[in-house]
């Protein structure tokens, strides 16, 4: 079996999420790493308009979103509890609110002079500008209302603040770790290690939930070019997949595009889709056919 693909970068929360995942999972996987802004030429080629990061590949078969890489993540090791199809209603509701309203107050708290000054120090100061240009244009097409500095500390503040009162195990939602464990661990990774906030000295069981969410690692991989995992995609097909029927859209030409931010859409024909799953076939000179996969959630279909 082919190792998964991640594209991903080092300061990328999403990524860290989709790292500690294959860390629990205990898969070994291939790292190919991009700039933390476009232009991406790989993956313009394998998901056409999409900027989110991370992204994965398996063989010819391409995940966008990181709801989607861990559907490939627990189909791959067997380990439902990563994927939020047939989780319960709660906790379908916490990862919905944690990976959007509060992953951006996350980002928008620790956004300040010494992230910035880790970011130059990390690249350049040229890059960094760019870098914060490319987020700040981002942030006004969203369609995701943007809190102030204070308001979003606040919102973490109460976020970690009911963690630790949910924290009666282990994990959020038990003994053991489920999809909402991830969820909420690479925001506050991306505000208390990264930016180097405080904020969980007062939260004994959130700090030990940290430590034990770490201690997961990112599992055995090993790095690759692009040209190498594009050269994967040409030389595989995607997975065999039998229509749903149950859209209308189906068999055309769409655009999928994300609802929040981000929000550049993705040309191809429908292929695939249900309350969970959408899938786009795709063609490129330099790889062939691709299926590329994306959660229903989330996301928007249009007719091209």
């Amino acid at each position: 079996m082919q190792d998964i693909i991640l594209y991903h970068y080092a300061m990328s929360p999403f990524s860290e999420k989709v790292r500690v995942m294959l860390g629990y999972a205990g898969l070994s996987w291939q790292s190919v790493t991009v700039k933390e802004m476009p232009p991406r030429p790989a993956l313009s080629i394998l998901a056409g308009g999409y900027r989110k990061v991370p992204v994965a590949q398996n063989g010819a078969d391409v995940f966008c979103d990181s709801r989607s890489i861990a559907d490939e993540i627990a189909r791959l090791s067997d380990k439902n509890e990563l994927s939020l199809a047939g989780q319960p209603q709660d906790v379908i509701d916490f990862v919905r609110t944690t990976d959007l309203d509060v992953f951006l107050a996350c980002v928008i708290a620790a956004s300040d002079g010494r992230m910035l000054k880790k970011l130059i120090r990390d690249t350049s100061l040229f890059h960094a500008l760019r870098f914060l240009k490319d987020r700040i244009t981002m942030g006004r097409k969203s369609r995701v209302k943007a809190l102030r500095g204070p308001q979003a500390k606040e919102k973490v503040i109460g976020h970690i603040s009911n963690m630790e009162s949910m924290l009666e195990a282990d994990f959020l939602f038990g003994n053991s770790p489920c999809i909402a464990d991830f969820s909420a661990y690479h925001g506050l990774w991306f505000v208390c290690d990264l930016a180097g906030k405080p904020w969980l000295r007062d939260y004994p069981k959130v700090q030990a939930w940290m430590g034990r969410m770490k201690a997961f690692g990112h599992g055995k991989h090993r790095e690759i070019t692009a040209d190498q995992a594009l050269d994967m995609a040409r030389n595989a097909a995607p997975r065999t997949i039998e229509a749903s029927g149950g859209d209308p859209l189906e068999g055309k030409n769409v655009e999928i595009a994300p609802d929040d931010y981000g929000r550049e859409p993705v040309n191809g024909k429908l292929v695939f889709a249900d309350n969970h799953t959408l899938i786009l076939e795709r063609s490129h000179a330099r790889v062939g056919q691709v299926h590329v996969h994306f959660p229903r959630q989330g996301f928007t279909v249009n007719a091209a």
